[in-house]
Parts: structure tokens; sequence; C-alpha cells
């Protein structure tokens, strides 16, 4: 059987050959390994002209591939920071379409020990984008072993054991690695302090999910008026992802219903039946401040304590539910827990008198 192991010299050249080797290693290649929804991936933009919203950072962005491809060098390493569904993966993927190089994907949480990671490292091509997906897990071992990689664009490994081993250093190509996280906070220092570009994600303007909505409608061939492509970009969270499903399921709802288009009655109908309200809040989200309002008296509860409470896992409601929430103006992170606002109460017609509780700002 032959070894997996690829030697510091060797390239593998095809595609497909690469792809192949880096399936052994969980990597994906999108263009190559359709893993996910080929609708969805229909829907993702395939350069900067058609990344809708992020004006400023996407305007800076264009710059510095610019002034990498004028120089023929790789861009410096790229972080991106955000919550769930706001573009940063296909970001990374059009930051490598527009240098036209090749582009590696894999999760720290796939990253198992630190030869999955050399493994990677010893095969990229020049100027490669390797994105790292969830970064804040990577393990420290492997950490440490990236900051030889993106500072020297060298590895070092360590061969044999005990008194005999000794450490040497592989050279590897020039590559952009481009980490994505939805907590920063929870990336070392170190880490962070070697990327030379910082992305920083937020939820998408009115003006701009709108936009989105009718760009994936139109590549969906889904006609859609303008009132309900208001209301559905209204009610997606500032979020392209949210947005994209819930123009699939309004799609349905047409066809169902008869219809020749994605009409604001069908829009009405079937956030109605998604349980969707104006805001955007699913159930699940009315459930959290209703919880925090009739079992903590509006809060503050600690994020523990309301996940428990909730039935959600700590990580889901902090990255998933809790920007959301604060974003519009529902709910306030404190040293002291989460409190819900007087908006809260109001989207709940509920009545902060009947529930308030000492400290509470009503």
């Amino acid at each position: 059987m032959a070894s997996k192991k690829t030697p510091p010299e060797g390239r593998v050249d095809a595609a497909e050959g690469r792809a192949e080797n880096d399936r052994e290693r969980g990597i994906l290649h999108p263009e190559i390994n359709r893993t996910e929804d080929e609708g969805d991936l229909s829907l993702r933009p395939r350069s900067l002209g058609e990344f809708l919203g992020q004006a400023a950072m996407k305007e800076n962005l264009g710059v510095f591939i610019s002034a990498a491809k004028a120089r023929n060098e790789s861009l410096d390493h790229l972080f991106l920071i955000g919550p769930p569904g706001l573009g940063k993966t296909t970001l990374a993927q059009v930051v490598a379409r527009e240098l036209e190089v090749d582009f590696k994907v894999t999760s720290a949480p796939a990253l198992d020990k630190p030869k999955d990671l050399a493994g990677i490292l010893t095969t990229v091509t020049e100027k490669t984008v390797f994105f790292i997906d969830e970064i804040h897990r990577l393990k420290p071992a492997m950490e440490e072993m990236l900051y030889i990689a993106m500072e020297d664009y060298e590895l070092d490994w360590i061969i044999g054991q005990g008194p005999s081993a000794r450490t040497i250093r592989i050279p590897i190509p020039p590559f952009t690695l481009v980490g994505a996280t939805t907590k920063a906070g929870n990336v070392s220092s170190p880490l962070v302090g070697r990327f030379g570009i910082t992305c920083r994600f937020s939820f998408y303007e009115h003006e701009d999910m709108e936009a989105i909505v009718r760009r994936s409608a139109g590549i969906l061939k889904a006609a859609i008026e303008d009132d309900a492509a208001a209301l559905l970009a209204r009610s997606a969270r500032g979020t392209p992802r949210v947005a994209n499903r819930l123009l699939r399921r309004m799609r349905d709802f047409a066809q169902v219903m008869g219809k020749t288009a994605i009409t604001r009655e069908v829009v009405e109908e079937g956030l109605k039946r998604l349980e969707i309200d104006s805001l955007g809040l699913e159930r699940h989200d009315r459930e959290i401040l209703r919880i925090i309002i009739e079992r903590y008296h509006g809060g503050p509860v600690g994020a523990e304590t309301l996940a428990i409470s909730v039935g959600e896992a700590v990580d889901t409601l902090e990255d998933y539910y809790e920007p959301y929430l604060i974003q519009s103006g529902l709910l306030q992170r404190t040293p002291r827990g989460r409190v819900v606002t007087a908006l809260a109460y109001e989207h709940l017609n509920l009545s902060p008198k009947q529930h308030e509780t000492s400290g509470l700002l009503f």
C-alpha cells in the first residue's frame, strides 16, 4: 500500500489529483467536490462585483487584491470575523477566484493532529488561498505550526523520538491563509497578530438584502414582485443565507398556491406558516425573549442558565440567536447577564410593569 506522506519537494499538479489526496484529509475543493446543494452553490457570488453589501470592506479588499496581483505576490493573510451566514466562506472563494489561484478549505474541528495540517501545507501550490473555518477551535499544537508557516513559509517537523529527535524545517510556497470565526475573542493574540488584513462582517442593510433577494430570484428563475422582495428582505435577519433559504420556501408556496410569481400575499402567508414575524424573528427567538421576561423578570440572566432554559447549547445561543437579537435592540449583554429591552416588551405586546424587577432600565 502506498504511503500517504508527500515529499516536501513533491507537488501534485493536477487539480483532480490534489482533490483525491485532500479528500483523505477532509479538505473540500468546491469546484470539484460538490458536497453542498448545487442550488446553494449557484447562488454564491463568484466575483467581488457580484458580492453585494459590505461595501467598505469589499472596496478595501479589492485594492489589496489588485496590489498583490500587480506585484505578482500572494495576498496577505486574511482574517474574517462575523456571525454565521454573512458570507465569510463565499468571500474566501471570491478572493481565490479574483486572484486566479487554487483554493483549499477545511475547518478547525477537522484538523485533529498536527500531521493533518502538515499534510495540507506541504501540498499547497504557490499563492494558494487556504481557508480554515472556525479557526477559533484550532488546537494549540496546530496554532504553533501555523505561526512559522504564516511568517516564514516554512514548516517545523520533528523526526524521531526521545534523545535522537531532531527538528527540520520544510519550505512551503507562499500562500494566503484565510481564517474565519464567529468568536474573534477566542482566537489567541499571537495568531491574530499574524493576519495582515482583517474584515469584520456586519448584518446587511435592508437595501442590500433586497438586492440579494432579487439577484437570487433571478438565478432561480423565480419571478418576484417589488413589495414581496422588500418584505422578504426585512424578514431575513440581515443575513443572506437566511434570505436565500426563505426565498426557496416562498417559491414553493407560490408554486403550490398556483401563482406565477412570488407576491406579497405569498410571502405573508409563507412567513405566517413558518412562524416568522415582521422583524424576522422565528418562534425560538421569541421564546428566548419570553423566557427571560417571564422566568427571570426581564433579566439579568447568565448565558449558561438561559441556554439550559431554552434547551440550546451555549455556543448556539451566542453564535446564532443573540447577535441578531442584540442588533435589533431587543436584547442587551451586561456584566451581570442578558437583559431584554423595552422594545422587546413592545414587540411581544407585553407590559414591563407586570415583569419588572429592581435594576432594570425601564
